[in-house]
């Protein structure tokens, strides 16, 4: 019983046999800890749990958790040992119970230093802000491989590229890399750029469809190709941008909306597959028939999707089809952009619930192969109180097609579907958004049309395709 007793709190075991200056010795230290994590855990279980993210966090959970469990061990047996008579503490059942008792401890403080040593090793996998961009060496060229998209050149090379200060407006980028292994060039078929106003407390959405060319480039020029294509040609040195791929893709969304953007997250869209098989799947209410013949299942299965109208569970096989898919019947990139946001909170929710928290370092190595990001991880907790801070009444979602575009006639882009953003109603709807923070609110000129290149500005780019 003295054993149980301290089993359940150091200390408990020793009070029960008297010992009241042993039991204070024991039980005093783990309550000054559970006080911290308690003050800590009042800004919210998801606050807490993202402090995991910050290497000196994450280390000294570590360091407790084989230091606390290596207290409740000494805490046990010395109850253990101080009650009771020898021929007690001999019995083969009593004993039987210790070494349970003890076995139940090193198994859940080695399953929590190992769940630390996984936020340690993912934080170190996801965060790479900071970190120099790689240069080639005399000789060497660019490989064009679309797998190549981990902190190579793609991400080296950035902390924040506007940083932002404690109460101003948070922007980031949000982009899924289509670069799946039968690929043969990375796409950001995902962009959506999500902007917070911590003062105002409200938030934006938008979805820039991936189809969008001709458009103004923030260092000169007009890029001719698709935007889901700009990563790879300046990775390719097609495109002579002064910045690595993923920043020269913030800088230019954030030129063209008019808001600096802080910060961007990239994922690769065959590990977010993966991501929504360890949580079981994920659950959606898909609002309306989606019937695309034309759908490649990239793994060799014959291509189209069928999915009705309602609520759907859908494995890692299928979310990735219901957010690629945009040829079906009255489906397009703007569609599409809508499904992506909502399988994005599916998983978002996913990964809180039990089914998640079990394939906690399963999921982590996967999320350390899916995302890249360079917001730094100490800023992870401040920004995921500030996300729950939001009233999702307060959050604007915009997907920019129609009337923010306009499809050109096929037989002006050589027979490619692509779409034109109109600059003028951009420009407005970045002032009705941001406010002064937007670059329009100082400079309406820059919403100009751009329908050719302008006679300073010499084009850029790929033929879309």
């Amino acid at each position: 019983m003295a054993a149980f007793l301290s089993f359940c709190w150091p200390g408990l075991g020793q009070l029960y046999g008297g010992r009241r200056r042993v039991a204070a010795l024991l039980a005093l230290p783990v309550m000054a800890l559970a006080a911290f994590f308690l003050i800590q855990a009042l800004n919210g279980v998801a606050v807490l749990g993202s402090r995991m993210f910050v290497p000196a966090f994450a280390i000294s959970i570590l360091a407790l958790a084989i230091l606390v469990g290596f207290w409740r061990i000494v805490a046990i047996i010395d109850a253990f040992r101080a009650v009771g008579t020898s021929a007690d503490r001999r019995r083969p059942a009593v004993r039987v119970l210790l070494a349970a008792l003890l076995l139940l401890v090193v198994g859940t403080h080695g399953l929590l230093a190992y769940d630390s040593w996984a936020f340690l090793d993912a934080s170190s996998r996801i965060f790479v802000g900071g970190q120099p961009a790689p240069t080639l060496a005399p000789g060497q060229t660019a490989n064009p491989a679309a797998t190549d998209n981990g902190a190579g050149a793609n991400y080296g090379g950035g902390s924040a590229i506007i940083p932002p200060t404690t109460s101003s407006r948070v922007t980031i980028l949000l982009t899924g890399i289509d670069a799946y292994r039968t690929r043969t060039e990375a796409l950001n078929d995902t962009l959506l750029v999500v902007s917070f106003d911590p003062v105002k407390k409200t938030a934006a959405i938008l979805s820039v469809p991936r189809d969008t060319s001709e458009f103004p480039l923030y260092f000169g020029g007009v890029y001719h190709g698709k935007i889901n294509s700009l990563m790879t040609w300046v990775y390719l040195k097609f495109v002579a941008s002064p910045d690595n791929p993923i920043n020269t893709l913030t800088k230019e969304l954030g030129f063209l909306l008019g808001i600096p953007i802080n910060y961007y997250a990239a994922v690769d869209m065959a590990n977010f597959r993966t991501m929504i098989d360890l949580v079981g799947g994920v659950d959606v209410n898909n609002p309306k028939w989606i019937n695309d013949p034309l759908y490649d299942w990239l793994d060799g299965s014959p291509p189209g999707l069928q999915l009705s109208p309602g609520p759907h569970h859908l494995d890692g096989r299928l979310a990735l089809a219901y957010v690629r898919s945009r040829f079906g019947l009255g489906d397009n990139d703007y569609t599409r952009a809508a499904r992506q946001q909502e399988v994005i909170v599916a998983l978002a929710k996913k990964m809180a619930s039990p089914a998640g928290i079990a394939q906690l370092p399963a999921l982590l190595n996967a999320a350390a192969g899916a995302i890249k990001t360079n917001i730094p991880s100490d800023r992870v907790p401040d920004m995921v109180q500030l996300a729950g801070d939001f009233d999702p009444a307060n959050i604007t979602q915009i997907v920019l097609g129609p009337p923010y575009n306009y499809h050109p006639d096929s037989s002006t882009t050589g027979g490619v579907w692509t779409s034109r953003l109109y600059m003028d109603k951009i420009a407005a709807l970045s002032v009705k958004l941001f406010g002064t923070d937007s670059r329009y609110y100082t400079h309406p000129a820059a919403g100009a049309p751009v329908d050719t290149p302008p006679p300073s500005a010499s084009p850029v780019g790929p033929t879309p395709r």
